[in-house]
């Protein structure tokens, strides 16, 4: 999906031999303390920031994820990691035994590790009652909004994520569609698509209509405005708002220069917000 989103020309199916795609290697960090898991929703993605000796550098590690359904939410908010399991049973809750009925199939009580188990071959669970950060069984599902509000990770991810992480270990899951970063006195943007519930809950209006383009801009606007207050605390910059509000349209998930510090501050520019 990553790649999709940056390459927004390129037939997926068929992309044409010799034709150049991007690959977003580049993030900016959510705006969250670094350290412990930090899980953003709107790129589907979580970051890890393992604790380092005294004078080594910071490290940070990131991998793909899925989220819950618009229906199934993956809550935000702080919690932390309170257990972990390797080879875990599923006990699927009523709700979604009821949903797969409704559907015309069967889960029982218990779904036993091995092939068939969703969960995978590991599972980290949280403070947050019923919910896990887990490997999957279909892994071609990774980066999009597919679970019943779990966070799914590719099998070989969460592996290795188990394998560093501890009970009792932070975990913040945010929603930041738009982030701000500076790199040697640029200040630069990631935008991805917002969430349509962060938008409105009435999935009758067409994403596409006045009503739900005026919502976007303003949900756009405000994320980037507290964004920009947050970030230049303590620095000088001016803003092309104009390629910030594009790349936030766009919302291709790649880090764009939309200002620097080396400026003159009577160059400042401000924001009226319309």
């Amino acid at each position: 999906e990553e790649i999709k989103r940056a390459n927004p020309n390129v037939d997926i199916w068929l992309p044409g031999e010799g034709t150049k795609i991007i690959l977003p290697k580049k993030f900016i960090l959510p705006d969250a303390p670094r350290k412990g898991l930090v899980l953003n929703i709107a790129e589907y993605r979580m970051y890890y920031y393992p604790e380092v000796e005294k004078n080594q550098s910071d490290i940070v590690i990131t991998y793909p994820i899925s989220i819950g359904r618009i229906d199934w939410e993956t809550p935000l908010g702080k919690t932390k990691v309170i257990s972990k399991q390797k080879n875990p049973s599923w006990y699927p809750p009523v709700s979604i035994r009821a949903e797969r009925a409704a559907a015309g199939g069967f889960l029982p009580n218990i779904v036993p590790p091995g092939p068939d188990n969703p969960l995978g071959d590991f599972a980290i669970r949280l403070d947050i009652p019923g919910y896990l950060i887990h490997g999957t069984n279909k892994p071609n599902g990774i980066g999009m909004r597919v679970t019943h509000g779990c966070v799914r990770m590719l099998p070989q991810n969460i592996e290795t994520l188990y394998s560093m992480i501890s009970v009792d270990n932070d975990v913040y899951i945010v929603n930041q569609p738009i982030k701000l970063g500076w790199d040697s006195g640029e200040l630069l943007i990631e935008a991805h698509e917002i969430l349509k519930d962060s938008l409105i809950d009435d999935e009758l209006i067409d994403r596409n209509s006045n009503q739900m383009k005026a919502k976007i801009l303003s949900y756009i606007f405000s994320e980037l405005t507290e964004r920009y207050i947050g970030i230049t605390k303590n620095n000088k910059v001016r803003l092309d708002w104009d390629m910030a509000l594009q790349v936030s349209l766009r919302a291709e998930g790649l880090p764009i220069a939309i200002g620097s510090t080396k400026i003159d501050s009577s160059e400042l520019q401000g924001f009226n917000g319309t």
